[in-house]
């Protein structure tokens, strides 16, 4: 399986080329080339994985690989990267956001669809083994009626702002909260922005701490169901890239994407309604 990666400046890029070409831990799944040219972090990325291929633009990868990885750190690029792929029907894992309007993540979703083209998107989050066993104790309850999750993201953040890491927290939440996305809300003080809206018959609330210096606070999930709680600080290993890796390399080799296409929007609405928010308190007369 030939894999190309348009976006190498992302440091999940490292992650792949490891897990895939110097741990050969994904079958025969190989990074075989990458977009961008030839920039010190290609050549770097080239040497450790051996990749034989570094090619100018997205588009050159056509005809070189079998599946595409969009790794650019600001969803802001993700449309205009991915649909070229889409439309000539290769598989894509757009890494986190898949979009920073919802407007770019139909777009996407309806290429695939036209084309009979796998698309993945998700937080690496979503399937670390922490947020594997939140899921399964929060499940024995039945579904939850309160969802609260917390994480780090900056609002002013250069790759896409509240998107970059405020696809985290949001995305796990609703992984455990399914249903439709209604009465979203956005709440701020300086260093924290709050999101509470419901999904399907769940309230969700997610808090986003802005990070000081080096310093942000862990990720973590809780679940209330009428008389149960369930909560789970989730770490990040040195391997938390893989397992949303592996889905992907799954949905290659079964043309079966890992995640629901409504699924694929609904952090997206989620967050553009709190980027919307944000944008116009931000642009208000003082």
């Amino acid at each position: 399986m030939r894999i190309g990666i348009v976006g190498t400046e992302n440091s999940h890029v490292d992650h792949i080329v490891d897990h895939l070409n110097v741990r050969h831990a994904g079958g025969d799944a190989r990074v075989v080339a990458l977009s961008g040219g030839r920039s010190p972090r290609n050549e770097a990325l080239a040497a450790t994985g051996g990749t034989t291929r570094i090619v100018d633009t997205p588009s050159d990868l056509l005809g070189l690989v079998d599946a595409v990885v969009v790794a650019d750190r600001n969803g802001a690029h993700h449309r205009d990267h991915a649909i070229p792929f889409l439309a000539e029907g290769l598989p894509v894992f757009v890494d986190k956001p898949l979009a920073c309007t919802v407007e770019d993540a139909q777009a996407m979703i309806d290429t695939a669809l036209a084309h009979d083209a796998p698309l993945t998107s998700s937080s690496a989050l979503r399937w670390i083994p922490d947020a594997e066993a939140l899921v399964a104790r929060s499940t024995r309850g039945g579904r939850p009626h309160l969802v609260v999750v917390s994480g780090p993201a900056d609002p002013e953040g250069e790759h896409g702002g509240i998107f970059f890491y405020g696809i985290h927290p949001v995305d796990l939440a609703l992984r455990l909260a399914p249903g439709e996305i209604s009465d979203v809300r956005t709440d701020t003080t300086d260093t924290t922005v709050t999101a509470t809206f419901t999904a399907g018959v769940t309230r969700v609330v997610v808090n986003l701490v802005k990070p000081t210096g080096t310093h942000q606070i862990p990720f973590h999930g809780m679940t209330f169901t009428q008389d149960t709680m369930a909560e789970q600080t989730l770490a990040l290993d040195a391997h938390y890239c893989v397992p949303g890796l592996e889905a992907f390399l799954g949905m290659v080799r079964t043309g079966r994407p890992p995640i629901a296409y409504a699924d694929l929007l609904r952090p997206v609405q989620v967050l553009e309604s709190v980027a919307t928010v944000l944008r116009t308190r931000r642009d208000a007369p003082r």
